[in-house]
């Protein structure tokens, strides 16, 4: 294991952490307070972030999609240079809160923002950023990676800076009590990929990394098995563990897949499909279609986390149980959403994973087109 960790985030988690934002942004800095479509307003945290920004000088900016597009942020990011915003502050999930990041890293570049994302600039400088969680899935609180959307070629694509890690996030559990359900199942499946994406890959003797996701796991586990008695420790469980799923700290030293991701990415560009919906539908046939080189951990995984025992079809057993963690959820694990031939739909998705450059997937680059189209044979109704 050699590695560099470094979490810059400072959280403040708990109820009644929003007052916190006065004191956590510098007096002098001009605001841009980024947030979705109003729900913030329904559950009462509007009001509470405008509150603790009395005396402040700001300005907002709504209506940030659940899948921002870059064409809506470079409107924000228009916002905040002709209003020489010097700060931004996210109040939302991880898509409000990805927004934040580029905007802030955008605001500070002469040229067309989706450069960022296209990788033809690196980001050197950007806006300080902070957060007001009211969805926890992403972990994009406290991590340095953004995810946007460009709706007129419908790519999807992924940045990281250490310039967008957020200054400060604050985490009160009290905002999931108005969440509706879809968006809380939605939540674990999320966070649960995102641990899968950083462990279920081969055996590394790393003790701490592998043992630190197994308890997320099975955390998770537990949260979607009293998934109908929720109470306040059951939420700030949960947001806590969707922080932790991808905050880095158990991806340092370890081979990492993210083939879900990339392939999840195009079913949420092409057909609007919720990214934790797109995972579970991808997920379990990458992990059949990969069976062999990841057999050991999905034995491992089985065993320490759903408790199963030792047998010749471990791995298989450990599959099957994940689909049916998200079943249970009322997650879906096949794209029914296509609207077209099952033949369509796999060509359309695998064009746009060609088109993105996306055709070795998976930990060791294994995962090409040929599996991908396997893995869709299944994953697509």
């Amino acid at each position: 294991m050699k590695f560099s960790f470094k979490n810059t985030t400072q959280i403040r988690f708990g109820q009644g952490q929003v007052d916190s934002i006065k004191k956590q942004i510098p007096g002098d800095r001009k605001v841009l307070l980024l947030y979705g479509f109003g729900s913030i307003k329904k559950n009462g945290v509007y009001d509470q972030v405008t509150e603790a920004l009395s005396g402040f000088d700001w300005l907002e900016f709504s209506g940030v999609e659940a899948n921002p597009t870059v064409e809506t942020l470079d409107k924000a990011v228009k916002v905040a240079k002709d209003n020489s915003v010097n700060y931004i502050l996210a109040v939302g999930g991880g898509s409000v809160i990805d927004s934040a990041k580029y905007v802030a890293a955008a605001s500070c570049y002469d040229g067309e923002g989706w450069d960022i994302l296209e990788g033809k600039y690196r980001v050197a400088k950007a806006l300080p950023v902070a957060a007001v969680l009211t969805l926890p899935a992403t972990g994009s609180e406290s991590n340095s990676s953004a995810v946007v959307t460009k709706k007129a070629t419908q790519k999807k694509r992924v940045f990281s800076s250490p310039h967008v890690q957020p200054v400060f996030a604050v985490m009160d559990p009290d905002v999931v009590k108005t969440l509706p359900t879809r968006q809380l199942a939605n939540g674990i499946v999320d966070a649960w990929v995102h641990v899968c994406e950083q462990y279920i890959t081969f055996p590394t003797g790393a003790l701490v990394q592998e043992g630190y996701a197994e308890a997320l796991l099975k955390s998770l586990k537990h949260l979607g098995e009293n998934f109908d008695n929720q109470d306040d420790l059951w939420r700030a469980n949960l947001m806590w563990c969707a922080n932790q799923a991808l905050n880095g700290l158990i991806g340092s030293g370890v081979p990492q897949d993210w083939g879900t991701h990339m392939i999840g990415h195009e079913l949420t560009a092409l057909y609007g499909v919720d990214h934790a919906r797109s995972l579970a539908i991808i997920q379990p046939s990458l992990l059949r279609n990969q069976l062999a080189s990841k057999k050991a951990k999905l034995e491992q995984m089985g065993r320490n986390v759903f408790g199963l025992p030792d047998g010749d079809s471990l791995a298989e057993q450990t599959i099957e149980h994940i689909e049916a963690f998200y079943q249970s959820l009322g997650v879906p694990t096949q794209l029914t959403e296509h609207e077209s031939e099952k033949s369509v739909a796999i060509d359309n998705i695998v064009d746009q994973l060609e088109q993105n450059g996306m055709t070795k997937l998976g930990e060791k680059g294994a995962i090409t087109v040929d599996e991908i189209r396997e893995i869709l044979a299944t994953a697509v109704a």
